[in-house]
């Protein structure tokens, strides 16, 4: 889809009128900037690390040449997307806005496997207007953890990048070489990986925010694993210290061990999205996911 050859609609508000056209790459830091506003704490670096996937797929309302809302939906390959960033200005909503900006998103998917993570007060509209299937609550913990330096996991650095893309390929819709080649590389982030008799056994990722420091993901073959990467990647941080800040964790609820590790170090439930689907839910090892990689790309 061309730049700005997207969807493109009028809403009355005062008479202004309100153009759905596709994202320019220049604006991927007003979608971050919306979703801190929103209270979501974004990586400092997601925009860029999402935008990379499917430019296409992301969407912007404008007024008056200034951006009021966003949303973006990306197709990871030929069969499953992701939306999020779903952001409409507090004094311009219930207008259609968000509406036409989901429909924008939603037409770019075209028949694939769609997931989204969607605040609980949406989760009823998502379902009944657009077909979205509830599938679990996924909740987001905050704690100031000591976490651990000594350890003996590797640096993502020091790992077959094709293992881990294969590793992580098992645990999520679809394989996301471009996103993760971003992912893990991003500034101000710790990747670690867990290996025994020479193959993957899990890993693990933490990276600045707005506020803090988020884990995600976090993949293990069982608790201990996952618990041992979780120590590691907050003490690379020194969580809990005034500069550092805290650490989020976002769990799937099903996977009860991964609750108990948050609630183990005395972590606070401060959030939560509902994980939906569209067309399909998809079959996850939950039990090995730990930890979400993000609210926004899945």
């Amino acid at each position: 889809m061309a730049e700005d050859s997207g969807i493109s609609g009028s809403f009355e508000s005062d008479g202004a009128e309100f153009i759905i056209r596709n994202m320019r790459p220049g604006e991927v830091s007003t979608a971050v900037s919306f979703a801190a506003e929103e209270g979501w704490n974004p990586g400092l670096y997601d925009g860029v690390c999402h935008y990379a996937v499917d430019p296409a797929g992301w969407f912007v309302a404008e007024s008056e040449g200034v951006v009021v809302g966003i949303v973006q939906f990306s197709n990871y390959d030929d069969n499953f997307s992701f939306g999020g960033f779903l952001v409409v200005k507090p004094e311009l909503r219930n207008l259609g806005i968000g509406d036409a900006l989901l429909k924008a998103g939603l037409s770019h998917t075209e028949e694939r496997i769609c997931g989204a993570d969607g605040v609980f007060e949406m989760q009823d509209t998502y379902s009944r207007k657009y077909g979205f299937i509830f599938a679990y609550r996924n909740i987001r913990w905050e704690g100031n953890i000591e976490g651990r330096k000594d350890h003996g996991f590797l640096n993502a650095a020091d790992v077959s990048f094709e293992k881990l893309l294969e590793y992580d390929t098992r645990h999520f819709p679809a394989e996301r070489r471009t996103f993760l080649e971003k992912w893990i590389n991003q500034p101000e982030s710790t990747c670690l990986v867990s290996k025994k008799d020479g193959e993957i056994t899990g890993y693990g990722m933490i990276r600045r925010c707005v506020s803090g420091w988020k884990i995600g993901p976090l993949f293990g073959e069982d608790e201990i694993i996952a618990e041992e990467l979780f120590l590691a990647l907050c003490g690379s941080v020194d969580s809990g210290s005034v500069k550092s800040g805290p650490v989020y964790f976002d769990t799937p609820e099903p996977n009860v061990k991964a609750v108990a590790i948050a609630e183990k170090y005395g972590m606070v439930e401060v959030f939560g999205t509902a994980r939906m689907y569209r067309n399909e839910v998809p079959e996850l090892p939950l039990n090995n996911i730990f930890g979400v990689t993000s609210f926004e790309m899945g």
